[in-house]
């Protein structure tokens, strides 16, 4: 239930600029943090402030379905019995 919870809260990809999704993980995280600096440090102006709080709800958006995709590539290798080894998608659950 609660991986539908997050299904619904994610962005439809329109909500994140072109500029964005193009990211890496890395890059768009390095962004994000710079952000946060920023709006900590206070050395924005509110108007500035609040299209830059913008941006990094998008790098976030961003970096959250970056990080989802990669948890969903994931997977668990198993022995079966006779010895054989498989993989299998991971459980969250």
């Amino acid at each position: 239930m609660a991986r539908e919870q997050k299904t619904q809260d994610s962005p439809a990809p329109q909500d994140v600029p072109a500029d964005i999704r193009s990211m890496t993980f890395e890059r768009a995280l390095e962004d994000l943090e710079e952000i946060v600096r920023r709006l900590e440090s206070g050395e924005v102006s509110l108007e500035e402030s609040i299209a830059t709080y913008t941006r990094g709800t998008q790098l976030k958006r961003h970096c959250e379905s970056k990080l989802e995709s990669a948890r969903e590539q994931v997977e668990r290798i198993e022995l079966r019995p006779g010895g054989v080894i498989a993989t299998a998608p991971m459980q969250t659950d």
